[in-house]
């Protein structure tokens, strides 16, 4: 059980606690009860803040995107086409219950169509952030089916990592990525030309 969080700290620890719960799981193992344990809270401060298992679900899924793109994997605002997904190894590493749980909840928002909006505001917010530093890499107004592609591709090899745990095959491929970015327009910084 985790430490009891502090006033106004329960909302984001229930959230945390609802991926965490969720990854090691799945959704058959998601309780008010496993939930509240896993945050160090009463049953009842589930109930409170979210009343239902879908809001919880939604709430839970909007705030892993959020927490994702926060840490400027694919938007890093550099305009350094090595900056670009630098570290996604790393990420999916030091979270895979992160990831973990935005894949299930992406399978799951097939099969209940209820889930379905906050799995596709996740993803058009992932792609979105790809597409704003692609035209940071001098990519001029990218389409969104670039977007949408080379996001695919981040997406893909996450899942593949989340699954297997292979880091290097993840650098390999954004490795790969940027070489084809290079030769697709994105501007090459003095840091790439050395590399």
């Amino acid at each position: 059980m985790a430490a009891r969080p502090r006033h106004g700290e329960g909302r984001e620890a229930l959230l945390r606690a609802t991926v965490h719960v969720v990854a090691r799981e799945g959704l058959r193992g998601l309780t008010y009860r496993a939930v509240a344990e896993e945050a160090g809270v009463a049953n009842t401060l589930v109930a409170h803040h979210f009343g239902t298992r879908d809001a919880l679900l939604q709430a839970a899924l909007e705030w892993a995107a959020e927490q994702s793109i926060g840490i400027s994997l694919l938007e890093p605002a550099t305009g350094r086409l090595e900056d670009f997904a630098a570290g996604l190894a790393d990420l999916v590493a030091g979270d895979a219950d992160m990831q973990a749980f935005q894949f299930e909840l992406a399978l799951e928002g097939r099969r209940r169509p209820e889930l379905l909006p906050a799995v596709e505001r996740m993803y058009g917010a992932y792609i979105e952030a790809t597409r704003r530093e692609l035209m940071r890499l001098g990519l001029d107004e990218p389409s969104d089916d670039l977007a949408r592609a080379v996001f695919a591709l981040l997406d893909g090899i996450a899942l593949q990592q989340t699954l297997f745990g292979d880091a290097a095959a993840t650098d390999a491929v954004v490795a790969r990525l940027r070489d084809l970015l290079r030769s697709a327009g994105a501007r090459v910084e003095p840091a790439d030309r050395a590399a």
